[in-house]
């Protein structure tokens, strides 16, 4: 009898969309209501084209989506592909946004960046690159985590989201572009 209600309740929870992903979280990166400090990244496709800046400082007290990565494969082009949309829809509340690849050796990842801006017909978040692997130090990213997704506004997170490159599903990224009006609020 146990088995029957516990099935009914994952039914239930499932028909009602209570169960919106299945993708397991990684705690990576500043918590909820940490403020967030500055850090320069080198901008491979925004305005400022190859120059080195501090995006965090430029956009200020805006709401601000960021997505710290380790890699810019198919699913981390959509993620971004879909927050461009959030971001666009969103100008008039000054959203804004920008992607971070860290890597160790960042030059050579900014032909690949180009590629996906292009391909993908990324406007509105620059695609950057920030010396080292590990990303800011300040930023206390999780090694585990292949994508972390920090949303701020007046300077504080607001939503903070780590995953493993294989959980970064489409649910996932519907869920992640649904998170961004809490940064509007």
């Amino acid at each position: 009898m146990k088995k029957l209600f516990a099935s009914l309740a994952v039914l239930a929870a499932v028909a009602t969309g209570v169960v919106v992903s299945t993708a397991a979280e990684i705690e990576s990166g500043l918590s909820a209501g940490q403020r967030v400090p500055a850090f320069y990244v080198h901008d491979v496709t925004g305005p400022q084209k190859g120059e080195d800046l501090c995006y965090r400082c430029r956009f200020g007290n805006q709401p601000v989506v960021s997505i710290f990565t380790k890699d810019v494969d198919e699913n981390v082009a959509k993620l971004t592909k879909a927050l461009d949309g959030v971001v666009s829809a969103n100008r008039d509340a000054k959203m804004a946004g920008f992607l971070v690849l860290t890597s160790d050796s960042p030059s050579s990842a900014e032909a690949k960046l180009s590629e996906v801006a292009t391909k993908h017909s990324i406007k509105q978040i620059p695609l950057t690159t920030f010396e080292g692997a590990a990303g800011p130090k300040s930023y206390k990213l999780n090694p585990q985590a292949d994508v972390t997704v920090m949303m701020w506004v007046e300077g504080k997170v607001k939503v903070n989201k780590g995953f493993a490159a294989k959980d970064l599903t489409e649910e996932t990224i519907a869920a992640i572009s649904k998170d961004a009006s809490k940064i509007l609020e």
